[in-house]
């Protein structure tokens, strides 16, 4: 998975294109009074529409269904209609039309242009440009799936051995994961840890210092740390099955509701 900075990249290269490629439709398409909007020192160095166009639809396609995919086919009817025109007008051309160079008049007038593109294309960037204010959010739901897709496989690694009565490699596995996603959660929340490598115990303490979790969940992280102890460490009694079954439901149900 990408990092967040190599998405925040991406959304803001990818932004500045969008509005460069705006004003470039006014340079190749438009008339004095369009050029005239072109910000001062902008003019000169603008690309052409329809060659850099294409490259920059087809990346800022990829970023949207990976970052916004409920506006993926949003962004894809300014470059294309969605189903059949009966008739073609400023309302509904298209950036498609404007690269194929489609003009219309009617009793000599023109009733459509290739700068008619202008507005599709303003509105797929401000598509992209919109993601600046949403790609951490929904970056973070992404992680925060994949991150519980993972713990769940390694849960169920701990409950294959927990079957074939290895309790002790079992709960050490469950209490690996514990520890990992408290870590995860205080960094989320960015709780600062006074030990370089905390156990389950300082991460739990520093959550209810926090006010992420409760006193209930706190007593029952504490549990699980107990139980999880008890696998790692030699003691006069070994750790039952159905101790460490109830180690790795309590962890599955932490993961779940502890975020």
């Amino acid at each position: 998975m990408a990092k967040v900075e190599d998405y925040e990249k991406d959304i803001n290269r990818l932004s500045a294109k969008g509005l460069i490629l705006y004003y470039a439709i006014f340079i190749q398409h438009g008339d004095e009074n369009h050029k005239k909007a072109i910000p001062t020192g902008l003019k000169d160095k603008l690309p052409s529409f329809t060659t850099d166009y294409q490259p920059w639809y087809s990346e800022c396609v990829s970023l949207l269904s990976q970052i916004l995919p409920e506006r993926l086919e949003d962004f894809k009817a300014y470059y294309a209609p969605k189903t059949a025109r009966k008739e073609i007008g400023f309302a509904n051309y298209t950036v498609s039309d404007a690269l194929r160079g489609l003009v219309g008049t009617q009793y000599g007038e023109v009733k459509f242009a290739p700068i008619s593109a202008a507005t599709a294309m303003y509105q797929q960037y401000t598509i992209v440009d919109g993601l600046k204010n949403r790609f951490k959010s929904t970056l973070y739901d992404i992680k925060t799936l994949v991150h519980a897709d993972l713990l769940d496989d390694e849960l169920h690694a701990a409950q294959e051995l927990n079957k074939n009565s290895f309790q002790r490699g079992s709960g050490a596995i469950a209490g690996v994961v514990l520890e990992g996603h408290l870590a995860a959660v205080c960094e989320r929340h960015q709780i600062s840890l006074r030990k370089k490598d905390p156990a389950i115990s300082d991460l739990n303490d520093a959550l209810k210092s926090a006010s992420v979790i409760d006193i209930a969940q706190w007593r029952f992280i504490q549990h699980l740390g107990d139980i999880r102890n008890k696998c790692d460490h030699k003691k006069s009694t070994e750790p039952t099955k159905e101790e460490v079954a109830e180690l790795i439901e309590g962890v599955r149900k932490t993961t779940k509701t502890v975020l």
